[in-house]
């Protein structure tokens, strides 16, 4: 028996985006593995920092400084883990 869901909201349904499929299986009736195996997944492809992103209006200007940002600490963590010969 497995249990299937989808982890895209119906707005990223409407705009096309995200139309994948998770399946989670369930092994022995362990229905709390399943749930904990089903939010670990959720949380690799950061579906709820995404959800949270969505939930409340973003000016512009706020979305491309933390754009800049991001690719700062990117960057950062890049060169931290460089090999230097």
């Amino acid at each position: 028996m497995g249990i299937t869901a989808e982890a895209v909201s119906d707005q990223a349904i409407q705009e096309g985006e995200g139309n994948q499929l998770l399946e989670i299986k369930v092994y022995g009736n362990n229905i709390e593995k399943a749930l904990k195996d089903l939010k670990n997944k959720l949380q690799k492809e950061d579906f709820f920092k995404e959800l949270k992103r969505r939930t409340f209006y973003e000016k512009p200007s706020v979305k491309s400084k933390q754009k800049r940002i991001a690719a700062i600490k990117k960057k950062i963590k890049a060169s931290r883990f460089k090999r230097h010969d």
